[in-house]
């Protein structure tokens, strides 16, 4: 039997969501980290459908994200800029999904940016 990461991430990410739902006042905060990008998106799981989405390909971040060293840094400004957009929404409580990714790195570097920018994740 090989050892496949992705299998492996999915299917740590159905064992997540099994514990983890989003509502239209909590909604869930979901990320992709592909291998140049960060994508994250908040989901009212109740009505299933995204409310506000943001990610490293935003034109809003584009001159910052070309200035940036590192990814763990642009991760930190998609984290602030989905925090902006989920405050303009009235969202300040989130329920955080790694969707199968380990909690360190990017995906951390995301979270800390939107608390940094007022969400309580």
């Amino acid at each position: 039997m090989s050892f496949n990461r992705k299998e492996a991430r999915i299917s740590k990410k159905f064992s997540i969501r099994k514990k983890v739902s989003g509502t239209s006042e909590k909604p869930r905060m979901s990320i992709y980290r592909s291998l140049g990008n960060i994508y994250v998106q908040l989901i009212d799981d109740t009505k299933g459908e995204t409310i506000v989405a943001a990610s490293s390909k935003d034109k809003e971040i584009a001159t910052e994200v070309a200035a940036a060293k590192g990814k763990i840094s642009v991760s930190a400004m998609v984290g602030e800029l989905i925090a902006k957009k989920a405050a303009e929404k009235n969202i300040v409580d989130a329920v955080f999904d790694r969707n199968g990714f380990r909690y360190h790195g990017r995906v951390k570097a995301l979270a800390d940016g939107a608390r940094k920018g007022g969400m309580k994740i």
